[in-house]
């Protein structure tokens, strides 16, 4: 039964057109404004910008439950305060900046991101490779994500005292000398104002506590938050 009061509107509208009682432009203009609407319906209820955050351990909340390391609590900061963010968490564990390196094309493609956060290179200390490789490496991500118009933010961390001044220097040098190199955004000590002590470490003396996660956002929000609305004008 329905389908013949279709059937018959339809044949109603037909010849109603045909006669010249509709007018076929009016039509035409509200099919396309209804077209437009639905898009720009659609836009608003997506996130605007995405932030990409590739990185190790550190920021994939080891030991830690995911919503309370600090790319969540980003997310969650971003939420109240710029709302036109998402945040989209690439990291894992035991990643190092080549594993990176690999892993970003893919990732820009698929979350078209932009800002990209870089936190990596805490395992290449720790198993000593090389720091020259390093700093290649992460010049290379940050290219990489200037190539795609988006702005690049490095991340640089630190390793524990027993790998000697001369080496920590070096490798600390190598997160600066990147972000020079490609313009990059630089967040120059996520561990800033924590000390080595069980109270901001795991017993692993490695990974950050939970206590330690709000200190390390707020590292990261020192420098990006300014950033922010520069990047959405560009």
């Amino acid at each position: 039964m329905q389908k013949l009061m279709l059937n018959t509107e339809n044949t109603s509208f037909a010849k109603r057109l045909l006669r010249g009682q509709i007018n076929l432009a009016a039509v035409l203009y509200l099919s396309l404004a209804t077209v437009v609407f639905n898009c720009a319906t659609a836009a608003e209820d997506d996130p605007q910008e995405t932030i990409l955050v590739i990185g190790d351990s550190i920021s994939a909340a080891y030991g830690l439950a995911l919503e309370d390391g600090w790319v969540a609590l980003l997310e969650q900061r971003l939420q109240d305060e710029s709302p036109d963010w998402r945040v989209v968490n690439a990291s894992v564990t035991g990643d190092t900046s080549g594993n990176g390196l690999g892993r970003l094309a893919d990732l820009l493609d698929e979350y078209d991101p932009r800002m990209v956060i870089i936190e990596l290179g805490g395992n290449d200390g720790l198993r000593g490779l090389s720091i020259k490789k390093l700093q290649e490496n992460l010049t290379a991500m940050a290219e990489m994500t200037n190539t795609v118009g988006a702005t690049p933010v490095i991340v640089a961390v630190q390793l524990p005292g027993n790998y000697g001044k001369a080496f920590n220097r070096l490798f600390n040098n190598s997160f600066t000398a990147a972000a020079e190199a490609t313009d990059a955004i630089l967040i120059p000590s996520l561990f800033e104002g924590m000390t080595a002590s069980n109270e901001w470490f795991q017993a692993d003396g490695i990974h950050p506590s939970a206590k330690a996660q709000a200190v390390m956002l707020e590292n990261v929000w020192k420098q990006l938050e300014p950033a922010l609305d520069q990047v959405q004008a560009q």
